[in-house]
């Protein structure tokens, strides 16, 4: 389909010379001759021309109001402006009012060719990133949050008040699964600062020395490798949200130079001299209880009151079983379509199946379950085939060819006593070659290296 553009020249001859230029180029043109015939086309018509191609004097005014009525009216078109005896307060005024280009009369055909293509390039661009933030507006809303037991209705109704409140910092806690992402998202698109960017960072996917790049940014020769200037996370989220998952395995310097960058609004890139301003909202989340990592010196205790003014709780799945009723067929209707299948049925074994499963990996783990059945199902019907669930505890291995690792689930142990047992045998297995076991893991060799440190874990003939 052709894309408008809109001429407005009160010189007619000039006008349709214009007119069948740019329809030879594979343009839609209208042509207007003053003022009036362009505002009945905007305004009364709804023309949305991608390029609008104006004279600066009119019979019956001066473009640059147009421009500033269409700006007010919300029509996004991309304007260049002609004019005869161009005077710097209009040029001023036309930038002012993000005219994308000024030029004076006369222009070569091939200038007005480059101007016009440049401002249909930025249409285009400005258009996408609309499409794609209305798009995640539709989306991230908070009936996103599937299920209508009393408990995520609650989460719901808090989401809802939350997005209306313009919060500097929020602290999301759940297990993992629960949908801690999804739920930044709906308070991201659904408050006041969703025209912003939403800027995601795992805290625990990167080491400490590549984290403090990554959130505030570095100069060149900052370190060995900078090689030239980062643009941090904190820069890139301005005026809009970063959201920190897993706040709980950030390294405690890092905790407070979060705390500084939060209480000060502002931030320093590494080598840098320079004190920058910035307009961030910050959500954070993590699957652990962070007023037990207080208490344990794992967690600064002023950066979690900080974070935690406003704070969001979400169930485990398993605290909410009726929920599945809806979270299901949602679900199967979204990887059906996606894999063109027609699975839709949902038989009452399979659900009955579900509804006795703890799932230990909530939401998630539902959505990868019912994303294995509809893609091997057969016909238009589930099948408890492919579940593959557990209903023992802990769940039998169906393969143990390999060397295992038992561990008590009384409580006896926490979960980061767990994960040091986990690493130390793991090692042990492989000789501490870090390569192979951050393989057999399935991380990177810098996430085991970094987990190592926190842990103490070496080899036993190695000092520190």
């Amino acid at each position: 389909m052709s894309e408008v553009l809109l001429i407005i020249e009160d010189e007619a001859l000039l006008g349709q010379e214009l007119a069948r230029h740019f329809q030879r180029e594979g343009w839609e043109v209208v042509v207007a001759t003053d003022l009036a015939q362009a505002r009945q086309q905007l305004f009364d018509q709804a023309l949305d021309p991608l390029v609008v191609l104006s004279d600066m004097s009119l019979p019956d005014g001066n473009g640059l109001d147009l421009l500033e009525a269409a700006r007010e009216a919300g029509i996004g078109s991309e304007w260049v402006l002609l004019t005869g005896y161009g005077t710097v307060p209009d040029s001023v005024r036309a930038l002012r009012l993000g005219a994308y280009e000024f030029l004076e009369k006369p222009c070569t055909r091939d200038r007005l060719d480059l101007i016009v293509g440049g401002a249909a390039r930025a249409a285009r661009a400005h258009r996408r990133l609309d499409h794609q933030h209305q798009a995640g507006n539709e989306r991230y809303r908070p009936e996103a949050m599937l299920g209508d037991s009393p408990a995520n209705q609650a989460v719901r109704d808090l989401l809802r008040r939350l997005a209306q409140v313009p919060f500097s910092t929020l602290l999301i806690q759940g297990e993992t699964g629960t949908g801690k992402g999804l739920a930044a998202r709906i308070l991201h698109h659904s408050g006041p600062r969703s025209d912003g960017p939403f800027v995601q960072l795992n805290c625990a996917a990167l080491p400490r020395e590549l984290l403090e790049s990554e959130l505030f940014g570095h100069e060149a020769g900052a370190f060995t490798g900078a090689r030239g200037r980062r643009i941090g996370l904190f820069e890139q989220a301005n005026g809009g949200t970063l959201f920190l998952d897993e706040i709980g395995e950030l390294d405690t310097d890092l905790q407070a130079k979060l705390l500084m960058a939060i209480e000060e609004r502002t931030i320093r890139r590494l080598g840098g001299t320079r004190e920058i301003r910035i307009d961030v909202q910050i959500v954070a989340a993590t699957h652990r209880d962070l007023a037990q990592s207080v208490t344990q010196n794992e967690f600064r205790a002023d950066l979690y009151h900080r974070l935690s003014v406003f704070r969001v709780d979400l169930p485990s799945l398993r605290r909410r079983p009726q929920d599945l009723d809806q979270l299901v067929p949602v679900f199967v209707a979204e990887f059906a379509a996606k894999a063109g299948r027609v699975a839709s049925e949902v038989p009452d074994e399979v659900m009955r199946q579900l509804r006795a499963y703890p799932w230990p990996g909530n939401v998630r783990e539902l959505r990868n379950v019912i994303e294995r059945s509809v893609l091997l199902s057969e016909g238009n019907r589930l099948s408890t085939r492919w579940l593959q669930l557990c209903s023992a505890s802990p769940c039998p291995l169906e393969r143990h060819e390999g060397p295992l690792l038992e561990l008590p689930l009384d409580g006896s142990l926490s979960l980061e006593e767990i994960e040091r047992e986990v690493l130390a045998r793991a090692l042990d297995l492989n000789d501490y070659n870090v390569s192979v076991t951050a393989r057999l893991l399935g991380t990177t060799r810098e996430t085991l290296r970094y987990r190592m440190q926190k842990f103490g874990l070496q080899r036993p003939n190695e000092t520190t």
